[in-house]
């Protein structure tokens, strides 16, 4: 069930790697958090990884209030896990 949840929070956060809106930087931040979550490590480390960069990136100016509401969607779901 839970390896089931990481794989749709991947499925958003490979929406936001196709959304031309979202900075390169912050594209590159994602997509090490979807390799984070892919890795086959204890879920706890892949997870606490994952939330310290969505933090950073949800620090991001350069990102849309949109993007941002998806990225703290996405935190919200993963801090449950922990």
């Amino acid at each position: 069930m839970t390896e089931e949840k990481i794989k749709s929070i991947i499925d958003v956060m490979s929406e936001l790697l196709e959304d031309n809106t979202v900075p390169r930087n912050v594209k590159n931040k994602i997509q090490s958090i979807i390799d984070f979550l892919n890795e086959d490590t204890e879920l706890s480390l892949r997870i606490n990884k994952a939330l310290n960069i969505l933090d950073e990136i949800s620090d991001d100016n350069n990102i849309q209030p949109y993007t941002r509401t998806q990225i703290w969607n996405i935190a919200s779901v993963l801090e449950s896990f922990a």
